[in-house]
């Protein structure tokens, strides 16, 4: 199969599983079978991330990041009709999930559908159907179970702090673009897939070791704030984001000189702007003044590294989300040019 088809394909398979910051096991246990079937070991580490190592041609030992959790919600408590308050996980606009079909998973392994409404679900029967604000407070998921009472939510095994996961609706149109929830960042976690699949295929060892970080907090903050000590530099591999005042493209891949955490390192982001020049690799470089990533993290943590961040341009982001096929061939070509293959 081609690389690039592969990618589009892994990435309809890891939306369509459920995985809000911190409820990742079934997630990885997908990466993790994928990564072994091109060859390739993985451990975990105490905070359940993935670690997935390549040898290379030289001792250093570089880092490669994508982060598998995304944005979701969680059981707050039980309304007295049986619907249920939520709080977020990850941060998004009310608006971006109203409406959105969604899954509550029990703490004993259930799993119920729903939907995410305003309090005022209809403008036949609310005066402030269109004026509410959208809010915590004033949204609620509606359970598809024959309910009366909160006793009757109980009796399911929905209870707070069970987690809620939004439906993805993937889509890959006739013209190249990919539409789907959750492609922050598991589109990136494909691209990933797609270089073990290549040096699997090809017998090419990269020019170092790299180390490739799945991580299961980083919606939250602090996907990458541990590191392995041999990891001298991180490339985290996330999203480009696409806006006011911004350079990205659905088409290009980004290079991000600077985010709401400070710059990147100068060395590492000049590096890999010169392997985009000189492999003609269709790329901007940017600033992204409301993100954070793994290198962030890793860096608040106190990890000793070099960090630099790079992704896809996804339209969007945090919304209903799309790129273009475009755009994950020319991340694909940056992270082979930098590591070597």
């Amino acid at each position: 199969m081609d690389t690039l088809d592969y990618i589009i394909k892994s990435i309809e398979k890891l939306v369509n599983i459920p995985s809000p910051s911190g409820y990742t096991k079934e997630v990885m246990e997908f990466v993790e079978k994928e990564a072994l079937s091109f060859g390739f070991s993985s451990e975990y580490s105490q905070k359940g991330g993935l670690i997935i190592t390549v040898p290379g041609k030289r001792n250093e030992t570089i880092g490669l990041s994508a982060h598998v959790d995304t944005l979701g919600a969680m059981v707050r408590s039980i309304d007295k009709e049986g619907t249920l308050k939520f709080t977020l996980v990850g941060g998004y606009t009310m608006h971006s999930v109203e409406g959105s079909y969604c899954k509550i998973h029990t703490r004993d392994g259930r799993t119920y559908t729903g939907t995410i409404l305003i309090k005022s679900s209809s403008v036949h029967s609310y005066d402030d159907a269109k004026t509410l604000e959208r809010t915590e407070r004033n949204m609620l998921v509606r359970v598809d179970e024959r309910i009366h009472n909160k006793e009757d939510v109980l009796a399911l095994g929905i209870n707070s702090g069970d987690y809620i996961s939004f439906d993805p609706k993937f889509e890959l149109t006739e013209s190249g673009f990919i539409k789907s929830r959750h492609l922050d960042d598991k589109a990136s976690v494909a691209v990933l897939l797609g270089i073990l699949k290549d040096i699997s295929e090809t017998g090419d060892l990269p020019e170092r070791k790299i180390k490739i970080l799945i991580s299961n907090y980083e919606e939250v903050g602090f996907g990458a704030s541990w590191l392995p000590e041999d990891i001298t530099e991180l490339v985290a591999i996330d999203m480009g984001a696409i806006g006011d005042d911004l350079n990205g493209s659905e088409y290009k891949v980004s290079i991000c000189a600077k985010d709401s955490t400070g710059p990147y390192d100068y060395e590492l982001t000049s590096h890999l702007i010169r392997l985009a020049t000189e492999n003609e690799i269709d790329y901007v470089v940017d600033i992204f003044p409301h993100y954070g990533s793994d290198v962030s993290s890793a860096l608040r943590g106190g990890n000793n590294i070099r960090g630099a961040l790079i992704g896809q341009g996804i339209h969007a982001s945090h919304g209903m989300e799309r790129t273009h096929k475009s755009a994950l061939e020319n991340t694909l070509k940056l992270i082979k040019a930098y590591i070597g293959v």
